[in-house]
């Protein structure tokens, strides 16, 4: 799949902004806080309903604007072409349309749209806590099976029903309060265990793609493994039943998906306390590399790969690295400074306080 153009209103620093992408690498140019990973921010959020920088929606929306407006023509792998249109907005629900139909399901945008993004904040995926590795592994969970694309979701709302009530309880939990806890317990437990499955079968999936992305971004062969950590043995049902007693004293769900991690090793040592920043960033890269090829792998899409300023992280031999690891496709980076050696792209787009002007080098 390719992004074909890209309209916005109102959208961060953008009054509004019309871009037209190529089929190769499309170079995005401009000093820092001019906008330039606005664009490409948009894109992100029009495939995942998110921001990769973290941002609340609200953020997303000019000063001065009620609603952010976001349109996307994105050409599908068998030539169809279709719309994504989303409004942001400040008072109400967003609304988000494909080809003019309201999107009822995650699974009804990820069949449109799948995105690889790399950022220099994916150094947290190594050197950070356990949320950001969930989150990079829960977004690969559902490009890799969209099915599963509102399963971390489904668990989420579940679990603030369950702290909700275990907050509400004070400590003590009468009759009426543990039958409604026991119904919360069986739709967390058939939630969790099958988010629980479709994590560990992603990451076994992946093992070997893993290795292979970090031999080359790094130059360098290394064991690297990725074993997931779960907070419960057996099944989830039974590990909540004997959680009961400290939940309801603590006031929270102390056993679940929302408490596991994934363990980095490189050369059987954890990555996040033993290997050096180079390493670090190598591995970082290789996790983004091997999502996006088991993607790829499945038939399911060939993912748009969005670079926000990696390079400038990155030391010249692993930024050649990795511009030689890149699979084939449409790439859209951003840099505020020069491309990196080896970078040929087929359309510049340079950006200066929020005028965006294309070019071809």
């Amino acid at each position: 799949m390719k992004i074909r153009t890209l309209s916005l209103v109102d959208w961060r620093s953008y009054e509004q902004a019309n871009v037209s992408f190529c089929d190769g690498l499309t170079a995005i140019i401009g000093e820092n806080g001019h906008g330039k990973t606005n664009l490409i921010e948009a894109i992100g959020w029009l495939a995942g309903l998110g921001s990769f920088r973290g941002a609340v929606d609200d953020a997303l929306i000019r000063v001065g604007a009620d609603t952010a407006i976001a349109r996307a023509t994105v050409e599908a792998d068998d030539g169809r072409e279709q719309l994504i249109e989303a409004a942001v907005q400040r008072a109400g629900r967003n609304r988000v349309q494909v080809n003019r139909q309201r999107v009822q399901r995650m699974s009804d945008l990820a069949s449109v749209l799948h995105t690889t993004v790399f950022s220099p904040d994916d150094l947290e995926l190594v050197k950070g806590g356990p949320t950001m590795r969930r989150g990079w592994l829960d977004a690969a969970v559902a490009a890799r099976q969209p099915r599963n694309s509102s399963l971390r979701g489904d668990v989420e709302r579940v679990l603030k029903q369950r702290n909700a009530l275990l907050r509400g309880v004070h400590g003590r939990l009468d009759a009426d309060a543990a039958f409604t806890l026991d119904v919360w317990d069986t739709k967390l437990a058939e939630l969790g265990d099958r988010l629980l499955a479709a994590r560990t079968e992603l990451l076994a999936e992946m093992a070997t793609t893993l290795g292979s992305a970090y031999d080359a971004v790094s130059r360098e062969s290394a064991d690297v493994s990725a074993v997931y950590q779960s907070s419960w043995d057996g099944s989830l049902a039974d590990a909540l039943v004997r959680a009961r007693d400290s939940d309801v004293r603590r006031g929270i769900t102390t056993v679940g998906p929302h408490r596991d991690d994934v363990l980095l090793c490189i050369g059987g040592l954890p990555a996040r306390t033993h290997a050096s920043q180079g390493e670090q960033r190598s591995l970082a890269l290789a996790l983004r590399l091997a999502a996006d090829g088991i993607v790829r792998a499945a038939g399911i899409a060939e993912p748009v790969l969005l670079l926000d300023d990696v390079f400038s992280e990155l030391d010249p031999n692993r930024a050649a690295a990795l511009l030689e690891a890149l699979p084939a496709g449409q790439h859209i980076l951003t840099t505020a400074a020069e491309l990196p050696p080896g970078a040929q792209p087929d359309q510049v787009i340079r950006v200066h306080r929020g005028d965006v002007t294309s070019v071809v080098p």
